[in-house]
């Protein structure tokens, strides 16, 4: 039974992931906590869509832009390795409630701008955007609704946005994964659960290439807000 909640969860996630550029942890963590811890869950979420994650980077690698993403991950990544060890200390419930009400607010924001997704963001509005992904990347293996806006405002096209945001996952997929295993989150006995989850994951994300196809650029932004905000919503009620 495990197996086929993992097989669905990557299924769904590498789906979404696919459409939108961020959201398969937030998918998979629905589902992936009623067989593993949270902590566990987060990091068999992130390895699962390694595959799925390689596989956007490969399809969009002439679109990179590495010095776009050095900076927002060093960031990132420097607020991340001091929060994936307060899981126990802080008060998980109302920090998700706080994110929730923070994407649903820029969800409902973006959805009705006709100008404001499209404008690069302010240096220190970026910063915010990055030290709170990084924080709750640590607690939850959820960092991506922000920096997918951060990197939809850099971004002149979809393949271009798709190229920054996937490596910028995967730089952080090797990262944060080396925190969690020298923690002893994530253990070698997860490893056959993986494996299952990410053939699930890749699947949904040759699923979506194809439907990426029929859509425009107009639709795919629009789609990614109101998912955001979907996300949003997640983290208010569930």
């Amino acid at each position: 039974m495990a197996w086929l909640i993992v097989l669905f969860a990557g299924f769904c996630g590498g789906l979404v992931q696919g459409l939108t550029g961020f959201g398969a942890v937030i998918i998979m963590m629905i589902f992936l906590p009623n067989i593993l811890p949270i902590d566990q869950s987060a990091g068999v979420a992130g390895l699962m869509m390694l595959g799925s994650v390689i596989t956007l980077v490969y399809r969009n690698r002439h679109e990179i832009r590495l010095t776009r993403i050095i900076i927002p991950f060093l960031v990132y990544a420097s607020v991340a390795t001091w929060s994936v060890h307060l899981g126990h200390v802080l008060d998980v419930h109302l920090l998700r409630m706080l994110l929730g009400g923070l994407l649903v607010a820029l969800s409902i924001y973006f959805t009705f701008s006709k100008r404001q997704g499209d404008s690069q963001y302010p240096w220190f509005i970026a910063g915010i955007f990055m030290i709170i992904s990084g924080f709750f990347n640590g607690l939850f293996g959820i960092g991506g609704p922000l920096m997918a806006l951060y990197f939809l405002s850099k971004a002149h096209s979809m393949s271009q946005y798709l190229a920054d945001l996937q490596t910028f996952f995967l730089i952080d997929t090797f990262y944060i994964t080396s925190l969690r295993v020298a923690s002893g989150i994530v253990t070698l006995h997860l490893v056959p659960l993986i494996l299952i989850g990410m053939v699930g994951a890749i699947t949904g994300t040759m699923i979506a290439a194809h439907l990426l196809n029929r859509l425009n650029v107009t639709t795919m932004k629009r789609l990614i807000y109101v998912f955001i905000g979907l996300s949003g919503l997640y983290y208010l009620f569930i």
